[in-house]
Parts: C-alpha cells; structure tokens; sequence
C-alpha cells in the first residue's frame, strides 16, 4: 500500500509539473504577441503614400512608414528602407524620428511622373532589442503628371485683420497674459471673455456685431477654396522632422487626423510667394513642449494654410505658424504661440497665456 501511495504523489506531481510548464509556455507566447515585448518582432502598422495608390503628386511625395514599437534608427537606412522604378533603385536619404516611431525616405530629387515605384523595407530594420521585421515589407505606388502648387495665397477678405474669430464664444482664461496682434471677434455668438488686464490687444473686439459677421462669410470662402485646393501629397500621421516644399498636402478618410511632434520644416526655396495648403480631415493637434512650424528661404506666415475639418489643439508651448481655418474648435493651451490667425466657423477659440501674431494682410 504504501509503493502504492508514493507512486500516486510521483504522478501527480508530475501531471502537475506539465501543467504549470504548459502555462508558463503559454505566458511566454502571450507575452511575445505584445508589441512591446522585447521578443516581438516589429511590424509596419502605417504607410504613405498608402499601397496601390495611383496619381501620387510626384514633386511632393512623402514615404513614410510607422512601425509599431521603436526602432533602432542605425539600421533605418537605404539598404533597409529602399525605393524603386522599373527595378532600378531610387537615391534618397532616410530619417527616422523616435516619438513618433515613423521613418521616412526622402528622394534626391522629384519622381518621375506617371511612373510606378515600389518601396521595401527589409529583415535588416531592427527594433531597439535586435528583432529585424520578420519578413520584408512592400507597398506600391504610382504617381502622376507633376501637381501644380497653389495658383496663390487662400484670400481672407476682411478677416484677414482678425488674430481669433470664433462662431460661438472667444475664451481666454482670466487673469493670463495672452496678446493678439488684430482683432478679435464672434459671430453669431456674442461673448467675448477674459481679456481684462493683462491681457491685450492691438486692434478691436468684435462681439456678435456686422464686422465679425461679414469675416465669418469671408471665412466661410477661404474655408472652401482651401479644401478644393487641387493635388495634394498624401500625409503621414506625425509629420514632425519632415521638411515640405510649396504645395497642397492633405490626410485621407483613412488617416484623418494630423499629429506634429517636434519640428516641421516648411522650405520656400527662395519664393516669398510660396504657398502651403494643409487638407485635414478631422481634427489637427501639435505635441506638448518643443513642437515647432519653422519657416526657411523665403516662406511667409501669411502663405500657410490649415483647413481642419473639425478641431485643432495647439500643444502646451507649441510655436505654430500660419491660418487655422477649422470647422468647429481651436484651442490654444497654455504657453502656444501662433504666427497666424486662429479662425473657427463654428465653434470656439480657446486661449490661455498665448500670443498671437497676425501677418500683414496684402
């Protein structure tokens, strides 16, 4: 009886023992399918331009992928990350930028239209633990005849003059010491609050008066002609680190919303004239603290355009550039600066402790 005995606990135990090592099995598994895992292996979650697209702007085309954990930007290069036409590969460089986890292939120089490409990025693009993707990752594209830019700057008409117009109430939080170089007006709300000392400005109030109706309907104008705008290079959802050269730039039903963390270049190449055109779906929003629009060779403030389907969130200290024109809301959070207009058709303008700097209207 008691061989008997011992031998039930031998097996027992060891029916327990295959239990707990098939769970543990079972957790490391659980544990490798998190893509945060340092034995996951990456994986390409986003793509522009996005694949088979046809008629892709070729003089302003934007290659970026966005990987879904972050990368080690040392084996982000042109022998991981490579653009062809026809076999032959395309020169560029590539950029990889950590908070946002998106690497872009930028070409030497414009694409030849009506061209199919192929952009591969292979085994060799490695995640910061050494997991290379597990298989090479392709899309493809097509682009167009070159897309003419802007015909010129989007007219404002009398709300040119206006630094904040809203459609129902002007808010600035009491007590903070926001300026606005312009006006400052709504329609067809009326309340206009938090402007007593210290905050200010250079031009005039104008609440629920003709004024500020007449440059709702010049918005309303300027709203339009900006999403009509023809052309448009397909845009990343980050687009902090990259550079943009004149053109019409725009987000898809797909990837409607529009981030910038860090720095966004635009480069005028010499033109004072040179006109930018954002489309954005939904909603435009700038990271917290060191989120820049920077403006090189020529480009101007009063050149720069941001049509927002519905609402644009300026990032604690955030240093924007150009004309929000957005369908509902725009807030400005603490310490933004903006070197333009902040212009909603329908709902509210936000502000707290900001400054806002009104280009000169032509």
């Amino acid at each position: 009886m008691s061989t008997l005995k011992v031998s039930k606990i031998w097996i027992s135990a060891f029916l327990l023992a295959l239990v707990m090592a098939g769970c543990s099995d079972s957790d490391k598994r659980a544990g490798a399918g998190n893509p945060g895992d340092p034995l996951t292996p990456p994986t390409v979650t986003t793509v522009t331009p996005p694949d088979r697209t046809t008629l892709v702007c070729p003089n302003t085309a934007i290659i970026t992928a966005t990987f879904s954990k972050p990368m080690n930007p040392a084996t982000l290069t042109t022998s991981s990350f490579t653009l062809t036409a026809g076999g032959a590969n395309v020169s560029g460089t590539v950029s990889y930028v950590a908070a946002t986890m998106i690497a872009t292939f930028t070409p030497a120089a414009t694409l030849t239209a009506s061209t199919a490409y192929t952009v591969t990025i292979t085994t060799a693009a490695q995640d910061q633990f050494g997991n290379g993707l597990a298989a090479n990752f392709a899309w493809t594209f097509t682009t167009s005849a070159p897309c003419p830019p802007p015909a010129g700057a989007i007219a404002l008409g009398s709300a040119c003059s206006f630094g904040i117009l809203a459609g129902s109430t002007v808010t600035n939080v009491t007590g903070t010491a926001t300026t606005v170089s312009g006006d400052v007006g709504v329609w067809p709300g009326t309340a206009i609050t938090g402007f007593g000392t210290p905050a200010s400005i250079t031009g005039a109030f104008h609440a629920g008066d003709t004024v500020a109706m007449t440059a709702q309907g010049d918005l309303t104008t300027a709203y339009n002609n900006a999403a009509g705008a023809a052309g448009g290079a397909i845009l990343a959802p980050d687009i902090g680190g990259l550079k943009l050269f004149p053109g019409v730039y725009k987000t898809t039903s797909a990837q409607p919303s529009l981030g910038i963390t860090g720095n966004l270049t635009l480069d005028g190449n010499g033109d004072p004239n040179a006109v930018w055109i954002f489309q954005i779906v939904s909603t435009l929003t700038t990271a917290a603290t060191n989120s820049q629009v920077i403006l090189i060779n020529g480009a101007s403030s009063h050149n720069v355009f941001w049509q927002v389907g519905s609402s644009a969130t300026l990032g604690t200290t955030t240093s924007f550039t150009g004309t929000i024109m957005a369908q509902a809301s725009i807030t400005l959070t603490t310490g933004a600066t903006l070197n333009g207009r902040a212009l909603a058709r329908t709902g509210a303008v936000t502000l707290d402790t900001n400054t806002v700097v009104v280009p000169a209207c032509p």
